[in-house]
């Protein structure tokens, strides 16, 4: 069924939502924060969020909100806004999304982990996130909104992936045994979003992400072959030698389960490992 979708971080995530939920006719507005006013996808209306009357409206017409902005050292920048707005309007949309991450979670050698696992952030964004879970999940209890959480690991998807940091040659083949990490297919985490709008559920939390976790380095010799090139040299990974966000990526392991996603909102991911992923990407110019 159609409906209205407002989001706040119009960014690569939400723009595959959008694709999906145009293609069943919903219309969609996107917030921006500079002047002039940014180029949206077609269809796309876009809302300045320091308007109240404005963002007042997008949030009393929408049947789904989707909150994709990080947050900062002051909380989330969404719940600043949104929170009064709701309160102003006294809108309740069915579905309300926050985007957070499998950080949260921390580093756990190699282990699974599941919604339900104790959250043990290790980087200062991994614990900005839990402390915005929580302060969503605390809106969704006294104001009677329906606030469900999706924990996201590496995102990739046409234009942003291995294929691409090979092309450029970016990519580094970093050996560290045993490590493994999740990822998800920008276009399964669309349909992921779109089948929890479907059945919104009260804080609900739900992690989306391919089936198979592996080691980076088996992802970037596996797109190099793809592209017909020879892998970069493997590297023994030494953290000391990393930027700060690569350290904070490699200085963490888990595998994430999304059985919950599977088995609540009847989810499948389309690209359930790199390999199919990344050929798609390919056979799509990517």
């Amino acid at each position: 069924m159609a409906g209205r979708l407002f989001i706040f971080g119009y960014g690569f995530s939400a723009q595959a939502l959008t694709r999906l939920l145009q293609l069943q006719g919903w219309t969609v507005s996107g917030s921006y924060r500079r002047s002039p006013q940014p180029l949206l996808d077609d269809g796309v209306t876009p809302v300045a969020v320091e308007d109240a009357t404005a963002l007042d409206a997008a949030l009393a017409r929408a049947t789904a909100v989707l909150i994709t902005a990080p947050p900062t050292p002051e909380g989330c920048p969404a719940l600043l806004q949104i929170a009064p707005s709701l309160a102003r309007t006294g809108a309740k949309p069915n579905w309300l999304g926050y985007l957070s991450t499998t950080g949260v979670y921390g580093d756990r050698g190699g282990g699974w982990v599941f919604e339900d696992s104790r959250l043990a952030a290790q980087s200062l964004e991994g614990i900005r996130r839990v402390a915005a879970e929580r302060d969503w999940m605390r809106v969704g209890h006294e104001m009677g909104q329906t606030i469900t959480v999706h924990r996201l690991p590496g995102i990739y998807g046409k234009g942003r992936s291995t294929l691409d940091r090979l092309r450029e040659g970016r990519a580094r083949r970093l050996i560290a045994p045993g490590q493994v990490f999740s990822r998800i297919h920008v276009d399964d985490l669309a349909s992921g979003l779109a089948a929890s709008i479907a059945q919104p559920r009260a804080g609900a939390v739900y992690n989306l992400c391919d089936d198979q976790p592996a080691p980076n380095s088996d992802v970037v010799a596996y797109a190099a072959g793809l592209l017909g090139i020879a892998p970069p040299p493997a590297e023994i990974l030494d953290l000391e030698t990393l930027s700060p966000q690569a350290r904070r990526f490699y200085g963490e392991s888990k595998r994430v389960s999304n059985a919950r996603a599977k088995g609540e909102l009847g989810w499948r991911p389309a690209y359930p490992t790199y390999r199919e992923g990344l050929t798609a990407i390919l056979k799509a110019g990517g």
